[in-house]
């Protein structure tokens, strides 16, 4: 059975930038093949060492010239092309054997790497995976926190071995560049930016995470001592002529806004993406003590939490801090326009004209406790609240009997609460004078919460004591139906 090649890119030099994958192939290996210069030190060894095992076989690929003279018949190329042969049968007698070999390259393994000349050979012949790794001009441009490039500007790449002439042209004519094999050619590489204009805007980055790392303007560099493992670099010039904007203080800034938030009837399961984005992007949260506490903190947004019964108080105050400049979120359960906050805040915005404010729907109890029984909403329905608090029984009760005779599926909010004990069990007797004791009724507690029930009752058979502010409940129509497992479900057809 024949084993698998991989040439991993270890990044630019430090180990912490590895892959998690090349990390893992390395410990896994077999073999460890590196290339090295003929003093035998290998940096890339040298970066993969913390991820090696005990026990594995190392191959060392001894260069055996760089640039000196040769007196191989086929020159410079020649000797290398013969190396590479070499190398190449010395990975492949591993891999005929059914090891795995791993062929570490600094940087990336396919951007200016000797891993190619492996890859050339033996790919075609072995299973034969590359693993990429982070540039050195990734790196260089993150040392120097300079964008390489943005929007439609263009990156060229280059080698400091091409003729002056070329690269004063190529250099010349792009927006940003990397220039690397810088060494020897370092002399000429300047003297090609400064033919192309370009020289003041160039910097030098030497041994880029590394140790010995280095940075600075290329024109004030000493060409004497400078080694390969060195770039030169033009970043984007978008960003020498961006101006920031001033650090804004608090009060009296501008752009301020107030969204007004549904979080849904419970977690993060039921909140929709525009919801999140809403409340990712404020910079304080105001709302009902418990809804405040359902949104992850965040130490950048401040929160505001208060008591259930001051909407009106709560909402002013969201569009005081609009009004100097804070992105606000109010958040609500469920759908804010139902029952909840948003009512409150569109009312106090007529005393705030200049402070933007828009709401984002959620996904309401009725609909939760709705999905959780079947699909009683399935035909008409109306939605209405038994509290008492803001409006007289009466209307409450002349309401609840014209959706009875009107023979509508209701959806009851605030059915009950420690100080309103009453009103449900009134709700359910006049209810009863216009629909059958056997009406199917669901009581939902808690929907998408931990403490999650939903009970199929009838409506003769409802017990007001089951029932608390945790609680919604829908009554069905006379078409509402419980199946044979238990759901419940309101046809779309009704009977002629």
């Amino acid at each position: 059975m024949q084993g698998r090649l991989y040439g991993v890119g270890l990044g630019p030099g430090d180990p912490e930038l590895v892959t998690v994958k090349t990390a893992r192939l390395i410990g896994e290996a077999n073999v460890i093949a590196y290339h090295a210069a003929r003093h035998g030190r290998s940096i890339a060894r040298s970066i993969a060492q913390p991820y090696m095992r005990e026990g594995q076989i190392e191959e060392l690929l001894l260069y055996p010239l760089t640039t000196e003279t040769t007196d191989h018949p086929g020159g410079y190329q020649g000797a290398l092309d013969d190396f590479y042969a070499d190398c190449a049968r010395r990975l492949a007698a591993h891999l005929d054997a059914g090891r795995t070999v791993v062929v570490l390259a600094e940087g990336d393994p396919l951007f200016y790497g000797s891993y190619m000349h492996m890859h050339k050979r033996l790919a075609h012949r072995y299973p034969t995976e590359v693993v990429p790794g982070v540039t050195s001009v990734s790196a260089a441009s993150a040392v120097l926190g300079r964008p390489l490039v943005e929007r439609d500007e263009v990156l060229t790449v280059l080698p400091g071995t091409l003729p002056a002439d070329v690269l004063a042209e190529r250099l010349r004519d792009t927006d940003s560049a990397a220039v690397l094999k810088l060494g020897r050619t370092f002399g000429k590489v300047r003297d090609a930016l400064a033919e192309a204009g370009r020289l003041d805007d160039a910097w030098y980055v030497e041994r880029a995470t590394m140790g010995a790392e280095r940075v600075a303007p290329l024109k004030d560099v000493d060409e004497d001592g400078v080694p390969y493992f060195s770039l030169a670099l033009l970043t984007s010039p978008a960003e020498a002529t961006f101006v920031p904007e001033p650090a804004r203080a608090g009060a009296g800034e501008t752009g301020g806004e107030v969204v007004v938030v549904g979080l849904g009837p419970a977690g993060r399961p039921w909140l929709t993406p525009e919801a999140q984005e809403a409340l990712a992007a404020a910079t304080d949260l105001v709302g009902y003590g418990p809804y405040v506490d359902r949104v992850a903190p965040n130490p950048r947004q401040r929160r505001h939490r208060t008591d259930n019964r001051v909407e009106a108080e709560r909402a002013r105050h969201a569009l005081e801090l609009a009004r100097d400049g804070a992105r606000v979120a109010v958040v609500s359960s469920g759908d804010p326009g139902v029952f909840a906050m948003a009512s409150a805040v569109m009312e106090a915005a007529a005393d705030f004209p200049e402070v933007p404010v828009r709401v984002v729907p959620g996904l309401t109890a009725a609909q939760a406790v709705a999905g959780r029984a079947g699909a009683p909403l399935g035909h008409d329905y109306c939605v209405l609240s038994l509290s008492d608090l803001l409006k007289p029984w009466e209307v409450v009760a002349e309401r609840l009997a014209a959706a009875a005779r009107a023979d509508l599926v209701l959806a009851i909010y605030n059915p009950a609460s420690r100080s309103r004990t009453w009103q449900l069990g009134a709700a359910r007797d006049l209810l009863l004078e216009h629909r059958d004791p056997a009406t199917p009724v669901v009581i939902g507690r808690d929907v998408g919460g931990e403490r999650e029930s939903v009970t199929v009752t009838t409506l003769g058979e409802l017990d007001p004591g089951q029932v608390d502010m945790r609680c919604l409940l829908i009554v069905g129509s006379s078409t509402t139906r419980i199946t044979e497992r238990g759901l419940v479900y309101t046809p779309r057809r009704y009977p002629a």
